[in-house]
């Protein structure tokens, strides 16, 4: 079985950095795409950066500059480094990876999301 675990998230400054891991663990032969989401209280779930398999990058413009998504492949980790954050940027955060369990299969994972606070 496969799960995705989030870390990292917290209460920070404006202006302040925070650095978001995603972890996959379970029976996985490969991991394709994965993104990073973002759901404020009352807002729809947003795609804040994605990456490939390949390792392209896209973020959305609100954080374009200030947030880098990286992957470790050997480790199944995925991360998103976030800088200059701002109360705007409240949020849980998600984690999504399209994942094969078997070599038939390509399903799709969340993680239990992490808060991320900024106070102003």
């Amino acid at each position: 079985q496969v799960q995705l675990v989030e870390s990292g998230g917290g209460l920070v400054q404006d202006g302040g950095s925070l650095g978001l891991s995603c972890a996959a663990s379970g029976s996985i032969v490969s991991i394709g795409d994965v993104g990073w989401y973002r759901q404020a209280p009352g807002k729809q779930r947003e795609l804040v950066a994605a990456i490939t398999s390949g390792g392209t990058t896209t973020y959305a413009d609100s954080v374009k500059g200030r947030f880098t998504i990286s992957r470790d492949d050997a480790k199944n980790t995925v991360l998103l480094q976030m800088n200059s954050l701002k109360p705007e940027d409240t949020a849980v955060y998600y984690c999504n990876a399209q994942i094969r369990p078997s070599r038939y299969e390509l399903r799709g994972y969340w993680g239990q999301g992490t808060q991320v606070t900024v106070s102003s």
